[in-house]
């Protein structure tokens, strides 16, 4: 049976409002969980008849542990177990930095010759690695260095005296925790997005700043809690050392209970001085992970005298934030903010993956300051048409010029000579792209991001580019978020922040592709009335879309494309109304 209810007949102003409740006098009863006391009760009696038994049992002797704590023998082979970890962490952590990189290296004689290091020293156990060690002057009586295939001798000395029982406790347990952490860091380098490695490529950042400025940074979210593992692993492998009889903790501990047989006692000792080392290392885990988690969350927790630090941080030089004036002016009058627009030419290009083949034989020309968009079907090779253009794609057949300058090669005459990647990375600085999934460097605030780019490409001064930066962020209305991450902002403000930063370099042509696929409807039009700004300014757009409305208002030219082909291109006035290829128009007759 259908119940309706309806309200037609009944005047606004005729309901009579129910009269206020008053709750003041309910009380609330919290709910119950006796498992979860019982738990609590049953945890709390095993802590104490541990703590009990250890504290009333005398075989335990805490007073011999009391006498020995402290005792010189103990601190000096602590401090000698500390200064090998300290050590090793650090040599191993950097060597095995430079592994992973090489293991990720496109040279396959590098990449062999690291897993083959790393495959060795990982099969080859801990106890073997010293004793090995320790007994190499039985294999090379001295350690000899001169110029190759020469009798110039530059160093000439016995390898029993250089190689001293703390040289080789230090090179083994470096050599080991080389191995290990390597493998660490570059599960960490594979786990960041390809797409933080694209925007850092594109906006033309050196290879050395991509590694070290943005993947390194947000890879070490995983190389932390594993390498943390590893470093207090390490710690405790110390242990091992006392094969060479260097006196470091664990061995002093021996000698001392072999003398006066109190074995528990002393172990205890030793216990204690690992727990000790090992929470230490567990706080600055925490802390240090906390670091490296800026821009993993949105309201992320202060970090320890965060607030005293930031009294000493150097303010941001002072700029006119009238946001709502700044962005009525538009980015046609902000001359500082732009270069002349370049001229593309695309000829013939071909591309294929594998047995696909995604662009083919592909010839277009756009005006400087002209605006392009590019439509047609899913996998009809309109991205790869546009990441051809600053070379993050690498062509088969034919090539693309940006103001008469091949984009990735130097010519000669008639002869063309590819670019090494540093060079094509200067030369990509001139063509901005604005990525689908906006690929803002998240570990980075807002300003950060700006300002990257135009110091380490352009090389222009820092006072400078947070000048720019806060101009443009002011255009765009988001001076506000300087300093936010982006995770803290909504997809269409991180769009604009994308936008922004291939701004700042002030390149000749800017590459969009389809800036709104990944964006809720209503953040559409911000995004797109900053586009329709830039429309304005003469740089060169060139703009993969789907808003068939936006670029039949702003577009100069509209590319139909399909199967990798450019079917039709023309003014948008005649590709709309008059179309002249049957699949223009059937595209068309089902998006319009």
């Amino acid at each position: 049976m259908a119940l309706t209810t309806d309200f037609a007949g009944i005047e606004p102003g005729s309901r009579t409002a129910e009269p206020r409740q008053d709750y003041s006098r309910y009380r609330i009863v919290p709910a119950r969980h006796p498992e979860r006391v019982a738990g609590t009760i049953f945890a709390a009696l095993v802590i104490v008849a541990v703590l009990y038994s250890t504290f009333t049992n005398p075989r335990w002797g805490w007073n011999v542990f009391a006498e020995w704590f402290f005792a010189e023998p103990v601190l000096v082979g602590l401090g000698r177990t500390l200064l090998l970890t300290v050590l090793a962490a650090i040599s191993g952590s950097i060597l095995g930095t430079a592994l992973a990189l090489a293991r990720v290296s496109k040279s396959p004689l590098l990449s062999g010759l690291s897993w083959g290091y790393i495959w060795l020293l990982r099969s080859i156990p801990m106890i073997v690695l010293l004793l090995i060690l320790n007994n190499l002057g039985y294999l090379y009586e001295t350690i000899r260095i001169g110029v190759p295939f020469t009798d110039t001798v530059l160093l000439d000395y016995p390898t029993v005296q250089l190689l001293t029982p703390f040289a080789a406790a230090f090179l083994g347990l470096t050599l080991n925790q080389s191995a290990f952490f390597a493998e660490i860091v570059r599960g960490g380098i594979l786990s960041v997005d390809h797409g933080q490695l694209e925007a850092a490529a594109a906006l033309g950042l050196p290879r050395r700043r991509q590694a070290f400025r943005i993947v390194l940074p947000q890879a070490m979210r995983s190389i932390l809690p594993t390498g943390f593992n590893e470093l207090i692993g390490l710690a405790k492998s110390t242990s091992m050392v006392y094969v060479l009889a260097l006196p470091e903790l664990f061995y002093t501990v021996q000698v001392i209970y072999r003398r006066n047989l109190e074995v528990i006692p002393l172990l205890i000792v030793a216990t204690v001085w690992y727990l000790i080392i090992m929470t230490v290392l567990s706080i600055a885990q925490h802390y240090i992970e906390r670091y490296f988690s800026r821009g993993a969350v949105r309201n992320p927790t202060p970090l320890p005298f965060q607030a005293f630090l930031e009294r000493f941080r150097r303010p941001l030089p002072a700029f006119d934030t009238a946001t709502d004036s700044v962005r009525k002016i538009g980015f046609q009058d902000a001359s500082t903010l732009r270069a002349a627009g370049g001229a593309v030419r695309i000829h013939g290009i071909s591309k294929s993956f594998g047995s696909l083949k995604v662009l083919d034989d592909v010839e277009l020309n756009l005006p400087a300051g002209s605006v392009t968009a590019i439509l047609g079907p899913s996998g009809s090779g309109k991205s790869t048409l546009l990441r051809a253009i600053n070379h993050l794609e690498r062509l088969e057949e034919g090539f693309i010029s940006v103001d008469g300058d091949f984009v990735g090669y130097s010519r000669k005459g008639d002869t063309l000579y590819e670019l090494k990647e540093k060079d094509i990375l200067k030369r990509r600085a001139d063509i901005g792209m604005v990525f689908q999934s906006f690929n803002l460097f998240p570990h980075l605030t807002v300003l950060e991001n700006l300002i990257e780019a135009p110091i380490q490409v352009r090389g222009i001064r820092r006072e400078e580019a947070v000048q720019l930066a806060q101009e443009l962020l002011a255009r765009i209305g988001l001076s506000d978020k300087i300093n936010a991450y982006p995770r803290q902002l909504s997809g269409g403000q991180q769009q604009r922040v994308a936008i922004a930063r291939a701004l700042a370099l002030r390149p000749k042509v800017l590459l969009f592709d389809e800036p709104t696929s990944a964006l809720d409807p209503e953040l559409v039009g911000e995004v797109l009335d900053v586009i329709k700004e830039l429309a304005r300014t003469g740089t060169t757009l060139v703009i993969v879309t789907h808003e068939i409305g936006f670029a039949r208002e702003v577009a100069d030219t509209v590319v139909f494309m399909e199967s990798g082909r450019i079917l039709e291109a023309g003014p948008p006035a005649r590709i709309f109304t008059q179309a002249e290829h049957p699949r223009t128009r059937e595209f068309l007759a089902k998006v319009l």
